[in-house]
């Protein structure tokens, strides 16, 4: 079996720091069509397993990117 780490499709956007959540989100998905995108809040807890389909957008409390959004 392959490794769990190997993703396909664009798997980091760094590009998006400082962008607005929902904009970010929306460009991940257009870019990578076989992710969702999730949009959480700072300081929140999320689930630790590693995922292909998922990225985590995080944003601080204005809504704005703060974390680069990668798959996992």
């Amino acid at each position: 079996m392959s490794s769990d780490t190997t993703c396909q499709g664009k798997s980091s956007w760094p590009e998006l720091l400082g962008a607005k959540g929902k904009v970010a989100a929306a460009k991940i998905e257009k870019e990578n069509p076989l992710v969702e995108a999730q949009i959480v809040p700072k300081g929140s807890s999320v689930i630790e397993d590693f995922r292909c389909d998922r990225v985590w957008v995080w944003v601080d409390e204005r809504g704005i990117v703060f974390q680069v959004p990668r798959i996992g």
